[in-house]
């Protein structure tokens, strides 16, 4: 049976079990999971936070990271501005990318969602207003929330991946993991 761990990543953790770029060592995955065997599915960036889900099994290893399985990721985006109907539609249309268009996004305002305080916190400026959205995407290309947002013009402050697949960021403390079921096929 398949070994499935849901971990909610930090911000500034590396998701991998060593550093070998950095002459000081960043903060990796080996800080916070002592479970031989796994690897992530998939990544999230290093000022990226919430769900990462990781596994022994290469064959689900496969199914959730890979884009042909269309897998949905769901992010909580806290974006610089307060972006328009009109500037969501484009996302939910899909956008050029230098790498090419995205595949239509789920994407709607939400009230600012009740997460885990983030160290380093996001900087405040009084003069720019800033808002949260909803995303969830089926691809999964490098930074390509972040990309999207800032192709409609409205950078991303904050971003935290609240679910893969079927599973969710639900009752799981920053910096904590717990076991899960394969719910990926």
């Amino acid at each position: 049976m398949s070994r499935v761990i849901l971990f909610n990543k930090p911000f500034g953790v590396l998701s991998q079990f060593t550093d070998v770029k950095s002459p000081s060592p960043r903060p990796t995955l080996s800080g916070y999971i002592d479970v031989p065997g796994v690897y992530p599915a998939g990544r999230l960036d290093r000022d990226s936070e919430g769900l990462l889900v990781l596994t022994d099994d290469g064959k689900l290893q496969a199914r959730i990271a890979d884009p042909k399985h269309k897998l949905s990721k769901t992010y909580l985006v806290q974006v610089e501005g307060t972006p328009s109907e009109k500037d969501l539609q484009a996302m939910r249309d899909g956008v050029t990318l230098k790498d090419g268009p995205t595949r239509p996004a789920k994407v709607r305002l939400i009230d600012p969602p009740a997460l885990w305080t983030r160290d380093p916190p996001v900087r405040f400026r009084k003069s720019v207003p800033d808002c949260w959205i909803e995303v969830t995407i089926s691809e999964g290309r490098n930074r390509q929330v972040r990309r999207m947002t800032a192709h409609i013009g409205f950078p991303t402050l904050r971003l935290v991946r609240w679910r893969v697949g079927d599973w969710t960021l639900d009752g799981i403390a920053t910096g904590a993991w717990i076991e899960g079921r394969d719910s990926a096929s």
